[in-house]
């Protein structure tokens, strides 16, 4: 998923070396330090706890992976990581990287075979984005080799801005406030799915993965268009942060301030009682009753 805001120059490429050595160690230290830090905040990972990190070949998906393989070796508690992808059967799908990359890592993998491209091109109509059947799709079939092999905890590789924008979608397009949450129980409430690089910027995800050379896999082999509304988003973050830097990480930071009483949602705060001197309170109905017909209105 990506939101378009502006992206750094590749840290390797630029640099001399011994300095570009440098700067991506101090980069993957802070990502080390976001990550560890939505953990803790969020009580992502628990002792014991078998973790499913959902691989799509992506930049975001590499560097969950690789820090929370970083983050494990020294963590205060014991966990288990296996990496699992699946291969949707798109056109031109190079099945060989994911396998051949994991080897070199050392890590458990596991590679799940299901051909969703063909429902999803013969229920969606030509020139119609796929995202969202596709997303569906794959989330069943990830939860489902979760549940059979006894995964206690879902790891997805949405970083910040995917948070931010999605907070902006609901906004404008569903009229609620409601965003990406670090961590959420799955609706038929069998998994937990965690989202590690809540607070990590896709800026910094783009350099790290540059840097550390993932076998990229590009993500629009079905040939399907981006979201347009998401893409809409993108571009006004963008905006926003060229003319404003820094107003991204005060919005994030906003996502985790939330104050009930500031708002008007009386399901969230009590604005019932709030100064009420025990009366009984008539309903909107009572209130609408005697009003002049064009008050109504």
């Amino acid at each position: 998923m990506s939101t378009v805001l502006p992206l750094p120059d590749p840290l390797p490429r630029t640099l001399d070396p011994r300095r570009a050595a440098h700067e991506t160690q101090k980069l993957g230290k802070r990502l080390r330090h976001q990550v560890g830090r939505a953990i803790a905040d969020f009580g992502m990972i628990e002792d014991g706890d078998k973790v499913m990190v959902c691989l799509s070949g992506g930049k975001d998906s590499y560097t969950l992976l690789d820090i929370l393989l970083q983050l494990r070796a020294k963590a205060p508690v014991s966990f288990s990581i296996t990496a699992v992808n699946l291969d949707q059967k798109q056109p031109g799908f190079p099945e060989h990287i994911l396998p051949d990359y994991l080897r070199t890592l050392g890590v458990d993998y596991h590679i799940i075979e299901q051909d969703t491209y063909s429902v999803v091109s013969r229920v969606v109509p030509e020139g119609k984005t796929m995202c969202s059947l596709c997303s569906r799709l794959r989330r069943g079939a990830l939860y489902t080799y979760a549940e059979a092999n006894g995964f206690t905890k879902i790891a997805l590789g949405h970083h910040r801005d995917d948070l931010v924008a999605t907070f902006f979608l609901n906004l404008f397009f569903h009229a609620k406030l409601s965003g990406m949450p670090p961590k959420l129980r799955s609706d038929d409430g069998k998994h937990v799915v965690i989202r590690p690089l809540a607070y990590v910027a896709e800026a910094d995800i783009v350099a790290y993965a540059d840097a550390k050379a993932f076998p990229i896999i590009p993500c629009n082999l079905c040939g399907s268009q981006e979201n347009l509304q998401r893409k809409q988003v993108g571009l006004m973050m963008a905006q926003w942060e060229k003319a404003h830097p820094g107003r991204i990480e005060t919005i994030a930071r906003a996502l985790g301030d939330i104050r009930p009483s500031q708002l008007s949602d009386p399901k969230l705060f009590d604005f019932l009682s709030l100064g009420s001197r025990g009366a009984a309170l008539p309903d909107a109905h009572d209130w609408l009753a005697g009003a002049p017909h064009d008050a109504r209105d």
